[in-house]
């Protein structure tokens, strides 16, 4: 479990019990792709690859203290060659697939990200 510091989703916490919720929190995650454990969730590649990533969302529930959502991730990683003129390495992107725990506190919408093992 990890607290990123200074990563907040306000915009998807002022969203909360509206439709666009889902919608703002997809794009929340998507601008805070940096603070997201992608490396740590790698099953394929080596290395996070720079593309966009896709967020689905599985399950949303609330208390007074936080917003609780899991999530699933799919993004795109490389495996790291030498990129030597004869590596056989081709240069390809893999599909990777990680689920991850948000915890967005009530009222600072400050965010606790936790990798889940599948």
């Amino acid at each position: 479990m990890s607290r990123v510091h200074g990563l907040h989703f306000g915009q998807a916490l002022a969203a909360w019990g509206t439709p666009q919720f889902e919608t703002v929190l997809k794009r929340e995650m998507a601008r805070a792709v940096d603070a997201l454990p992608l490396q740590q969730g790698l099953r394929v590649g080596s290395q996070v690859a720079a593309a966009p990533i896709t967020v689905v969302i599985h399950r949303v529930s609330a208390t007074e203290k936080q917003v609780s959502v899991r999530a699933g991730i799919f993004y795109a990683s490389v495996i790291a060659g030498c990129s030597c003129a004869d590596d056989p390495t081709p240069v390809g992107e893999n599909t990777e697939y990680c689920e991850v725990e948000l915890a967005i506190e009530r009222p600072a919408a400050s965010v606790r990200i936790t990798l889940l093992d599948e």
